[in-house]
């Protein structure tokens, strides 16, 4: 069963990827991406698929990753015996509130360790998802990788992910299936299901541009997304589309000297675009 659920992980991406694609891409890539998702779906079996078809016609997401003993999506503990049977993986175990297949994680997987915000100081806009010491005013990147890979490591150092080179990687297997630069100078790597709490974002710059599957990118946004906030992740992108799209935005991001001036641009820019 262990092989099912890895079918399943990699179509619920696909899926999500050719929803991301629908919001910010051209559509050029849609044939490929319907081909790639109907290959996989052929490889569940036909009870499995049958559970899947049921699930997706309610919801996008099917499957949830049991975080903490609780199904990620909604939330609901997981009882000892079912949490059990998830670990084992000997057949599909569905959550008990929302119905959706549960898997656990490897270890080795990131997972989010930021503290949950302090209930009397809310934050407001990008702040949420957020915070100076996650933008880098002058990224040393001259690869895609690099620059992934730098802001990784400074979620890691900021303690608002564990496991940098996971992060990295996962991010890595989705540029595979599709470029995450958008066009406008802007690349939006991210890697879903990084569990533990909420989502969160870093920055950087290129002034000299980077290199991205043939754009020019000089704006990194990495995202570490739980998969219960995919649906919203696609607004806050399109979000920020639209604020680097105007020119003023983009050449303050660009302009910024060092970190605060930056993540200043940064609010400003999004002020009206993330609510």
């Amino acid at each position: 069963m262990k092989s099912q659920l890895n079918i399943l992980r990699q179509l619920q991406e696909l899926v999500l990827t050719r929803d991301e694609h629908h919001q910010t891409g051209d559509g050029s890539h849609l044939d490929s991406l319907n081909d790639s998702i109907f290959e996989l779906q052929d490889k569940l079996s036909p009870q499995v698929a049958g559970l899947y078809d049921r699930l997706y016609k309610k919801s996008h997401i099917v499957i949830a990753a049991m975080s903490n003993g609780c199904c990620a999506v909604c939330g609901m503990q997981v009882p000892i015996a079912q949490s059990q049977q998830v670990q084992l993986a000997q057949h599909l175990v569905t959550c008990s509130s929302c119905g959706r297949i549960l898997f656990a994680t490897a270890a080795d997987e990131a997972h989010n360790v930021a503290e949950k915000p302090d209930r009397d100081d809310p934050k407001t806009g990008i702040s949420r998802f957020s915070a100076e010491e996650l933008v880098v005013a002058s990224l040393k990147a001259e690869t895609k990788q690099d620059a992934i890979a730098e802001l990784a490591s400074l979620m890691e150092q900021n303690k608002f992910i564990a496991n940098a080179d996971a992060l990295v990687s996962g991010a890595m297997d989705r540029e595979a299936v599709l470029s995450t630069a958008v066009g406008g100078g802007l690349a939006f790597p991210h890697v879903r299901g990084v569990e533990g709490g909420g989502l969160t974002l870093a920055m950087g710059v290129s002034k000299r541009g980077i290199d991205w599957d043939g754009e020019q990118v000089h704006l990194v946004f990495l995202s570490a997304i739980p998969v219960a906030v995919s649906a919203f992740y696609l607004r806050l992108m399109s979000g920020i589309v639209q604020s680097f799209g105007k020119k003023e935005n983009l050449d303050a991001a660009l302009a910024s000297a060092d970190s605060t001036t930056l993540w200043k641009a940064l609010v400003k820019a999004t002020r009206h675009s993330v609510k």
